[in-house]
């Protein structure tokens, strides 16, 4: 039962831009690396050249990142776990290409019938391919990507196509930085069901960051679903009320104000940038605490914080974003460029 709780618990933090139902693929809006986790769920502002950044804005590719490899894996309750990997080349026809896999495998399951007879142990589990590159055009990044997108769970599957579309501008002294982009463009080439094809997790997001010349504080503000411009909080999307008085059954109304409306749109992060070896980041995003939180119960959900250390010739990052009173998912990523490892010849 824990697992089944934590399956469709999952599943509504991560199809966050579909808020009040369910959409395919969901997980291509999981936080896939440990820096786009500890700063509150995007990082599309954040143009520094780490490769791992580029799964969620591809105009944060640049030919700086050739033969970066990163690979990502995050910890969620019960036994569900994803991960990501990707490598970046240069192709001399192409430019600055990245290729990855993203994935989530939600675990083992007990399969019975409606007489308790067990029926074996059914797969959920998800995954998705992708290329992605950039150009430079007057100034600006241009970044696209493909995915190929898998789905199976228990006998039921999907196969879909997504694309993401990014466009950044960085200032001369590349102290700021104002993106935009659209990940999950898509089209669900078979259903799950055989039924009407349905939409996918698409997020317009735009994000703008400003790293200051004389101490290591960088702030990033990133407005996520704007294609749900003031539709995000579960009350307006369902026309009902989300939380149930337990004592009477009635509904307990809530009245959200256009500065609700507004923050729910909002996640603000920043980072302490100590040199190359160590970075120190934090994360708030509204929407996730309003969803998470608990009434009359303390909780640290919609916060985030984690760091960044390089060792040698690596830089390893951890992530931790609550979800709900007393639980959070943990992630772990490693960064290194290859180039490092060839030893030069004479």
């Amino acid at each position: 039962m824990n697992k089944i709780v934590t399956f469709f618990l999952l599943f509504s933090t991560v199809a966050k831009a579909q808020i009040g139902g369910y959409v395919p693929f969901g997980f291509l809006n999981n936080y896939s690396n440990a820096r786009i986790a500890a700063l509150g769920g995007s990082a599309i502002a954040t143009h520094d050249n780490d490769a791992s950044l580029v799964i969620n804005n591809p105009s944060l590719l640049t030919a700086n990142m050739d033969k970066k490899l990163t690979i990502n894996y995050q910890n969620y309750l019960a036994d569900i776990g994803s991960g990501y990997f990707g490598y970046v080349f240069n192709s001399k026809r192409a430019g600055p290409l990245m290729l990855g896999v993203q994935y989530i495998n939600y675990g083992t399951f007990d399969g019975k019938d409606i007489n308790n007879i067990n029926t074996g142990s059914p797969a959920a589990n998800e995954f998705a391919m992708h290329i992605s590159t950039s150009r430079i055009m007057n100034k600006w990044n241009i970044g696209a990507t493909a995915k190929f997108v898998y789905s199976v769970l228990e006998t039921y599957s999907s196969v879909g196509m997504a694309a993401d579309v990014g466009a950044s501008y960085k200032s001369e002294d590349s102290l700021s930085v104002f993106t935009a982009v659209i990940n999950n463009l898509g089209y669900q080439i078979t259903t799950f069901t055989g039924s009407e094809r349905q939409m996918y997790p698409m997020n317009f997001q735009i994000g703008y960051s400003k790293k200051f010349a004389h101490n290591p504080l960088r702030i990033s503000i990133i407005a996520h679903d704007l294609q749900k411009l003031g539709t995000l909080l579960y009350q307006n999307e369902t026309k009902n009320n989300r939380n149930i008085d337990l004592s009477t059954g009635l509904p307990i109304q809530e009245d959200f104000t256009s500065i609700n409306y507004l923050m729910s749109h909002l996640i603000i992060n920043t980072e302490l940038l100590f040199g190359q070896g160590f970075h120190l980041r934090f994360g708030y995003n509204d929407l996730r605490r309003r969803e998470l939180t608990i009434p009359d119960s303390r909780s640290w959900a919609g916060f985030s914080w984690g760091f960044g250390l390089k060792v040698k010739k690596y830089m390893f990052s951890y992530g931790s974003a609550s979800i709900y009173a007393g639980n959070a998912t943990n992630h772990f990523s490693i960064i290194a460029n290859l180039q490092e490892f060839y030893k030069k010849k004479n």
